[in-house]
């Protein structure tokens, strides 16, 4: 597919973030993904926007990589989409039975028919060539938003609901280490969902606030018709450069503090306590497990082991683990090797899966999956769907989920705090957006 390729540079970058974001309103199909200008030593951009369908593939879990696979090698062009977590069922003999209110496909990418890259203060504008006229005016519109006469505003009635409640939540959690103590599992993620029903919400306002709060390296807005996803995940799942795969997941958690002082005290206890290291390098295992089924041998290794990374809202542990690929392996396939990523599976990985199927009460859907691209080279980069609101408008559905790692070690308490610290900025922008 021929692009027509523009360059253009842009004094006040961070405005015309904010105007390409307003004018990409008007599309039913839309993906923005931002790193916040998070220092980070895999990027390849600073944000990019995505919209327009040109083709699309839209399907349930069945077949799902099979069907993925064919569209992206016909395409043989940038496409932009995500894989929800349900596509487990694709990859191994399972079931996600669960209740499910906001009805995402299970799988979607889209090939735009426009894309904004953004590096630094330069704009590189590709456009399919039979659109390469509407540049110009694309580019007028953007600096120039028209005045929304359809702005919805967010009503300050919402009510956020807890799918499992604090009793039932430790039941829950002391069944898992139950499994845990009998061998079955050594670790396994298990997520709640918060919810609020009736609902009507600005799903770009959110977006905006609830990334000025948490200015995350993987933020993420996604608009697929009636559904949106407003994301501020500061994970990424698996990207591949040429023949060099690299994911880092995220296992350890550790709060912010108000004077520098603590918070260096936090990060060394965080640095140093062994139930978190041992959430992550078990977790490093899997992975490395993981990408050996599409590695070239003795070619995985683990190049950041435990590293603590700062966020607004919390400090992170976060391991890097690599590996190179031939060049006769197809993209696609990487990926399902290793999905769902392990960092919000378990280990070992099915026997995690099947546990927390049945312990959580919703089913995941794009929760925990993953949003990003593929390139025309069959390169790719996909963050994980964590810290992140989603919103189904038709039904007035608004949702957002929070999980953690339990091992042998865990306090259900404890747990309970963390997954209400890690709700904290949705909640928020929720309820104090009017």
């Amino acid at each position: 597919m021929q692009r027509t390729k523009k360059a253009i540079q842009i004094t006040d970058i961070s405005e015309f973030k904010s105007k390409l974001l307003i004018w990409a309103q008007q599309f039913k199909i839309a993906v923005w993904l931002d790193s916040n200008n998070y220092i980070q030593k895999h990027s390849n951009f600073d944000a990019v926007l995505a919209v327009d369908a040109f083709s699309k593939i839209e399907t349930n879990y069945i077949n799902a990589f099979n069907k993925l696979k064919a569209y992206q090698t016909g395409i043989n062009d940038y496409i932009f989409g995500y894989l929800g977590y349900d596509l487990k069922n694709d990859v191994e003999h399972l079931t996600s039975n669960n209740l499910d209110e906001l009805n995402f496909p299970d799988l979607f990418f889209f090939q735009p028919k426009k894309i904004f890259f953004i590096k630094g203060t330069i704009v590189t504008v590709k456009y399919i060539s039979q659109f390469q006229k509407e540049i110009e005016t694309d580019l007028v519109d953007i600096n120039n938003p028209k005045p929304n006469k359809n702005k919805v505003k967010t009503k300050n009635n919402i009510k956020i609901k807890l799918r499992i409640h604090k009793d039932e939540y430790y039941k829950k959690l002391n069944s898992i280490l139950n499994h845990i103590h009998r061998g079955d599992i050594y670790e396994a993620s298990f997520c709640q969902e918060f919810y609020s029903e009736n609902s009507v919400i600005n799903p770009l306002k959110i977006y905006t606030q609830l990334n000025q709060i948490s200015k995350p390296p993987f933020a993420s807005f996604l608009k697929l018709n009636d559904k949106f996803l407003l994301s501020a995940s500061p994970e990424r799942y698996l990207k591949k450069e040429g023949n060099r795969v690299i994911s880092q997941p995220i296992k350890g958690t550790e709060k912010r503090a108000l004077s520098k002082k603590e918070d260096l005290k936090l990060i060394t206890e965080l640095e140093k306590n062994p139930k978190e290291r041992a959430e992550n390098i078990m977790i490093v295992d899997l992975v490395r497990n993981d990408l050996s089924r599409s590695a070239i041998k003795g070619s995985v290794k683990v190049d950041e082991l435990c590293k603590v990374y700062t966020f607004e809202q919390v400090h992170q542990l976060i391991s890097t683990i690599s590996c190179k690929v031939s060049n006769t392996i197809h993209p696609v396939d990487i990926i399902k090797d290793t999905f769902p990523m392990g960092s919000m599976t378990g280990a070992p990985k099915i026997s995690a899966m099947k546990i927390i199927e049945d312990l959580e009460a919703t089913k995941r859907g794009l929760y925990s999956g993953a949003v990003g691209y593929f390139t025309p080279k069959g390169d790719f980069d996909f963050n994980v769907i964590i810290r992140s609101i989603l919103y189904n408008k038709t039904k007035k559905y608004v949702s957002y989920s929070v999980g953690g790692a339990i091992t042998a070690k865990s306090v259900p308490e404890k747990e309970y705090e963390e997954c209400l610290l890690k709700a904290k900025a949705m909640k928020q922008v929720l309820l104090n957006s009017i």
